[in-house]
């Protein structure tokens, strides 16, 4: 099997990863103004339960299996053979786990209409063979089939989804949609496993690595959904948990954006791994590091400055604290985009699970006592302090056990022209913001706004995004061609090629 692209996997994986989570933003608008606060913070709490099951259920198969089909790839017996092996193993732990689920929550809960509908979940974790299609690179095939799922989703959601009794119908139609993309997926098995005979199936022989590679990621799950459930259990206005979900909403979508690469290079690495390339592997670092670092700057420094202009204009009124969160927690973009190199891309795929578990397992515990001493008294505000804290500490130890492998002080130099870029970024756009703000712009908006019968507060956000977006980039890409930057260079250079092939394509 030929090696697949990196960038188009990438772009494929970005796109699906991206999909998920702005179609639901799409409507997070109207949801925030149809469900309120505590319609969206009773889902992200039971939800959030549920995850708890998926999770064990799951047991880190997914990881384990994109890995182990990656180690395989080019051997299409041994590739089918594993994948039916895990295939049966997660079979049976998703059942377990929904057994259990069943009568801790089916009967007798606050909520229990909700957690009767959310069983979907455990349901469409149980066919998600997502993992099989990763590890042989084929990542078009997870994005083209899930696309009309999604989109139907969020049209059935706008179409049925009216008042705050319809909570049930939004999480029902979620549900489903998990479980139909799910389900899509094995349309495609047949093209891989055609004429493949599985004989001798050993389903034991991987417990021992699945179990091994379960604890960091059962570590890693539960960190991050722990803030939310620990806010749901100490905070009794459950509008401090719909605000919480709605800023982590927003992070959450530029951490796809960010860590998508990850995906893509898991099977990379672990490939590399079984060939034994350590030079090789080096490399794919370094060009993850400077991918992280080119998004996460601009992002981080841009979602603290609209964020005021943002929050009003996406999630409509009495959503103000959500602005505070988001400023405090943006650091985790570059933080986690730092941890998923680390850990996701190197640590994991080359079997090095045991100190990614000792990492993931620090965070967790700083994490669990941050957020019972900080959201007593802080409520999302200090869950929003506990997170980046935590996070930070994992970053630490996990540079501290890489670096005999990985010279850590060269993140300095294949940062810093990004920092830079994104600092004096961020000052033309809070300039731009005060200039905004002047009598003599702010009158015309405000005509603007009377012309065309829209709230000026509205189109006063609407337009200080878009003019805070464009000088923003524009801010950027400029300092780092200014700067001299090798991917900024590559890239010009490729369009230019590309707009001349083009050229005589048409002579």
């Amino acid at each position: 099997m030929g090696k697949k692209s990196i960038a188009r996997n990438y772009i494929y994986n970005m796109v699906y990863q991206v999909l998920i989570l702005v179609l639901p933003l799409i409507t997070t608008p109207y949801l925030s103004r149809v469900l309120g606060a505590e319609g969206i913070g009773i889902y992200s709490y039971t939800y959030a339960i549920v995850t708890y099951f998926i999770l064990f259920g799951s047991l880190g198969v997914a990881l384990y299996g994109q890995r182990e089909i990656a180690y395989a790839q080019d051997n299409v017996e041994v590739r089918g053979k594993t994948f039916f092996e895990i295939l049966i193993f997660r079979f049976i732990t998703i059942f377990t786990s929904i057994i259990i689920y069943f009568f801790l929550f089916m009967n007798g809960e606050k909520y229990q209409l909700y957690y009767r509908i959310l069983l979907l979940e455990l349901v469409a974790a149980a066919f998600d063979i997502s993992w099989f299609f990763q590890g042989i690179e084929e990542f078009k095939r997870t994005v083209t089939r899930n696309v009309l799922v999604r989109i139907c989703s969020v049209t059935l959601v706008f179409v049925f989804v009216k008042t705050r009794e319809d909570l049930a119908k939004f999480t029902l139609i979620y549900s489903l949609a998990d479980l139909i993309g799910n389900l899509s997926l094995w349309l495609y098995l047949p093209r891989y496993l055609k004429g493949i005979r599985v004989r001798n199936i050993n389903v034991v022989q991987h417990i021992p690595q699945i179990v091994l590679l379960f604890i960091p990621q059962i570590a890693n799950q539960i960190y991050k959904i722990l803030d939310t459930t620990m806010i749901g259990k100490i905070v009794d206005d459950k509008t401090e948990t719909g605000f919480y979900e709605q800023g982590q909403k927003v992070i959450r979508l530029l951490l796809t954006i960010v860590t998508s690469l990850g995906i893509v290079m898991i099977p990379r690495m672990a490939n590399t791994f079984a060939s034994g390339d350590k030079k090789k592997i080096n490399e794919y670092l370094k060009m993850s590091f400077k991918f992280v670092f080119f998004l996460s700057f601009p992002l981080m420094f841009g979602i603290s400055v609209v964020a005021s202009n943002f929050v009003p204009v996406f999630f409509g009124l009495g959503y103000d604290k959500v602005v505070v969160l988001i400023r405090i927690i943006c650091p985790i973009v570059l933080l986690m985009g730092i941890g998923n190199v680390v850990g996701t891309q190197y640590l994991l795929p080359t079997k090095r699970q045991k100190e990614y578990t000792i990492s993931v397992t620090i965070g967790l515990v700083v994490n669990f006592f941050l957020n019972y001493f900080l959201i007593n008294k802080y409520k999302s505000i200090g869950a929003s302090i506990a997170t980046v804290l935590s996070e930070l500490v994992v970053i630490l130890v996990q540079l501290r056990l890489i670096n005999d492998d990985f010279d850590v002080r060269c993140l300095f130099e294949l940062s810093h022209k990004y920092i830079t870029a994104s600092v004096i970024m961020f000052l033309v756009c809070l300039i731009s913001k005060a200039m905004l703000n002047m009598n003599i712009f702010s009158r015309g908006i405000m005509n603007l706004a009377i012309r065309l019968d829209i709230n000026y507060d509205f189109m006063f956000n609407i337009f200080s995004i878009v003019v805070q977006v464009l000088l923003g980039v524009i801010t950027y890409i400029t300092t780092l061609i200014i700067l001299k930057d090798d991917s900024i260079i590559k890239l010009i250079d490729k369009i230019k090629s590309a707009l001349h092939l083009k050229k005589d394509a048409t002579l």
